[in-house]
């Protein structure tokens, strides 16, 4: 953080709307949920195009399924989980505050929890296999997670730890609104989307990992976004009180990790088999 004070007007101040259109002064059409909403649009338009190349499980009807499956195992896990995994005093305070999305978000580990019960509970209905269905749906989460992260940037909100680099930003939100800090969103934004959709992208369509081995590129997804977003963690200010001297984020990402190098392991042991 710099020592003169005058330097912090060479910071941008985060002035940004949440509102994309606004009606009254809490009701419009909001990023974040824009960001859900074209989310969910791109994982579609994925999921049709690799039924189209014949890459996928699935065909037209239980792609549009799926998508029933997976907006409500998004939106409930990811809400439930940012209650349970960051606030859980706050879940009945006031009763109605699992609606209020745009009081306290969603938790994407949370939302994972979901997307994991939501396929298990659609591969049951259509008779399909889990791994399968995950590892093709598992390619298309980066697309979510890079606009929440976005719109999070935004909203003015899970800014980074105060900083002094040139591109820092001063959220006046922040506990110490005149301190410039990381636009950690923007980060993570790049690692846990971009970075990690092209990861998927590349290992989907230039390998037949999918193909040979169900359930491996579950695997790497989960490793791979757990220690991306674990360097993400290391700019971000935490939002809840750490466990084990480590932000909840990096703390929930090492069950990521475990799972994820369990599959790896399983399916690699089984191809050799």
């Amino acid at each position: 953080m710099p020592d003169n004070p005058h330097v912090f007007f060479a910071y941008w101040v985060h002035n940004l709307s949440p509102f994309l259109i606004r009606f009254t002064e809490n009701f419009g059409i909001r990023y974040y949920g824009l960001a859900y909403l074209l989310g969910f649009v791109g994982a579609f338009w994925l999921l049709q195009l690799y039924r189209r190349a014949g890459r996928s499980p699935l065909d037209a009807n239980a792609v549009m399924d799926l998508m029933t499956y997976l907006v409500l195992g998004v939106m409930v896990g990811g809400r439930l989980g940012s209650f349970l995994l960051y606030h859980p005093e706050d879940l009945f305070n006031p009763p109605w505050n699992f609606f209020m999305v745009w009081k306290s978000g969603m938790a994407s580990h949370g939302g994972f929890a979901g997307v994991i019960i939501a396929a298990w509970l659609f591969t049951r209905k259509h008779k399909l296999p889990f791994l399968q269905v995950t590892d093709v749906v598992v390619t298309t989460v980066p697309v979510g997670l890079m606009l929440g992260r976005i719109a999070n940037f935004i909203n003015g909100e899970l800014w980074g730890k105060p900083a002094s680099v040139a591109w820092a930003v001063i959220f006046p939100a922040s506990p110490e609104p005149l301190v410039p800090r990381h636009p950690s969103q923007l980060y993570e934004a790049a690692l846990e989307g971009a970075l990690l959709l092209a990861f998927m992208q590349w290992r989907f369509w230039r390998s037949d990992v999918a193909q040979r081995q169900p359930g491996r590129l579950s695997g790497e997804f989960l490793v791979a976004y757990a220690l991306l977003r674990m360097v993400g963690e290391l700019f971000r200010e935490p939002d809840a009180s750490l466990i084990l001297g480590v932000s909840r984020g990096t703390f929930y990402s090492f069950f990521l990790i475990a799972t994820g190098a369990i599959l790896i392991a399983l399916r690699g042991r089984r191809n050799a088999a």
